[in-house]
């Protein structure tokens, strides 16, 4: 046999229905993944949990030519494969009970000695939650904190772009393989992500994104944070998989308030009620970890504003307006309103959300 120690665990957490669980018995009995790959199938199982199919799947496996080859492909590929064994494994994720023993990374892993704020959320989340999710990653990252989530539709993905637009660190857990990206509309976020930051999984090389692998995903952005914030969450949010986790491990939980009739609200206000700090700015989120809110942006786009684009601003908030309610509000004729909203669109302080309909952009 000549496979490396790397090699073999590659071997061990690629087997199709091994999962961690059956890791943990498979190392309790034999302590290492050499002795798994050497073990006969009589021995495999005199192992509870591990049946037949079990077995088979763990013998019929044992192909090192192709074991090796795949191995090289990843490396090929600017994939790293870490192990709990692996120094550069995260601490934050490595004495969970559950943590992969096998985590694929493209790009970079969060920094142990950095703070790591999840932002998580609802998919079909209203374009109040985009901008809040947007702004909170802008703000953490320019204050030096990393950012995580899990690349999806909806909340998720406005923090990764909140991230990325200020030039900060962000990183996504994949419930699919590490070279898929799912959403397939995210590719140019998922490349976006790896200028300055990272993609990880715990599972191999074309896994598709089967449905069970989301929640189970959701351990590892928990157990990389130190503490979640959710925006937006359903009464039956997966959001609540990611914060059990979190509480699990020990983690801080973070909500954003909201309308106490709106269905995306009922989760943020539930978890307020069960003991998750309300947040209303970033340095809510901050103070708990000593840092200081850094904000440099703004102002000096609101200093330059003449009178009649103050008067437009003051009608556009977070809820989308549509422009003849601007006219009605602000009496200055219609042609003139759209030059003014495109101004301000120009200056990146409101933006179109669907024909005549804007929103303000916090800054």
């Amino acid at each position: 046999m000549n496979l490396t120690k790397q090699e073999l665990w590659f071997w061990m957490v690629s087997i199709k229905g091994i999962g961690t669980g059956r890791i943990d018995k498979l190392l309790s009995h034999f302590h290492s993944p050499e002795e798994i790959y050497l073990a006969g199938k009589k021995e495999l199982l005199s192992i509870g949990g591990i049946g037949e199919k079990c077995a088979d799947a763990l013998v019929n496996s044992r192909k090192e030519e192709k074991i090796h080859k795949e191995y090289m492909e990843l490396q090929r590929e600017g994939i790293t494969f870490l192990t709990k064994e692996s120094l550069e494994y995260p601490d934050k994720l490595r004495h969970f009970g559950g943590a992969p023993y096998g985590l694929y990374v493209k790009g970079k892993i969060p920094e142990n000695d950095k703070i790591t704020i999840a932002v998580i959320g609802a998919r079909n989340c209203t374009s109040y939650g985009r901008e809040i999710a947007n702004y909170f990653g802008k703000c953490l990252a320019e204050s030096g904190v990393q950012v995580i989530s899990g690349l999806a539709r909806g909340i998720d993905s406005h923090a990764h772009r909140g991230v990325i637009s200020v030039g900060g660190e962000t990183f996504a857990v994949l419930g699919s393989g590490i070279n898929v990206c799912y959403p397939p509309e995210h590719i140019k976020l998922y490349n976006e992500i790896l200028k300055k930051g990272g993609i990880l999984s715990e599972y191999g090389w074309n896994e598709p994104p089967f449905a069970q692998n989301f929640p189970a995903r959701n351990r590892i952005i928990s157990g990389l944070s130190d503490g979640i914030l959710v925006v937006e969450a359903k009464e039956r949010s997966g959001s609540f998989i990611t914060v059990d986790f979190g509480l699990e491990q020990g983690k801080d939980i973070f909500t954003v308030p909201g309308r106490i009739f709106d269905p995306l609200s009922f989760g943020c206000n539930w978890l307020a009620q069960s003991g998750a700090k309300i947040v209303t700015t970033p340095q809510d989120i901050l103070e708990e970890y000593g840092i200081k809110l850094n904000k440099k942006r703004g102002k000096e786009k609101a200093d330059k504003l003449g009178e009649k684009e103050k008067l437009v601003m003051e009608c556009i908030n977070l809820e989308a307006v549509h422009m003849n309610e601007i006219v009605e509000k602000v009496h200055i004729p219609l042609i003139e309103v759209m030059d003014l909203v495109v101004s301000l669109e120009l200056m990146g302080l409101i933006r179109q959300t669907s024909k005549n309909y804007y929103i303000r952009i916090i800054q």
